[in-house]
């Protein structure tokens, strides 16, 4: 990532983190009728689960500088994502559901250079929490 993806990362998420609920509630009804099996791997209370995953976010988005320390952050998540039925595959159904929440929630400010930032960002997250979930 450019430092300039940096920035356009971490701004769009300020945007974002005050309408928190709606925005991953947004997202979680939309990775699920992209695909209706992944509702199977959620064991929790959806609203806690929608907690957690904009918390983990925030805490990625303000872990990228530098960006080596985003690392500890997603490795041990990949670990977990593999013992709980996470597949390959579906890192891109996240990825696909995810951009667009953005699209969704951010309106004319998801320009493309702020797609392309998220792009990024995702990419990195989701080879590393792949990685990790191949290591013993």
């Amino acid at each position: 990532m450019t430092p300039q993806q940096k920035i356009l990362v971490r701004a769009s998420f300020a945007r974002l983190a005050p309408r928190s609920a709606p925005v991953a509630a947004y997202f979680y009804t939309t990775l699920f009728r992209m695909d209706p099996t992944l509702r199977a791997l959620f064991k929790v209370d959806m609203r806690m689960q929608e907690q957690k995953f904009m918390q983990m976010l925030a805490t990625i988005v303000h872990c990228m500088e530098p960006l080596e320390d985003v690392i500890p952050v997603v490795y041990p998540m990949g670990k977990r994502h593999a013992t709980y039925g996470v597949r390959p595959e579906h890192y891109d159904t996240v990825g696909a559901a995810f951009l667009a929440t953005l699209d969704h929630e951010l309106g004319s400010e998801f320009n493309s250079d702020v797609r392309e930032a998220w792009i990024a960002a995702y990419a990195l997250l989701s080879l590393t929490m792949q990685y990790a979930a191949d290591q013993p």
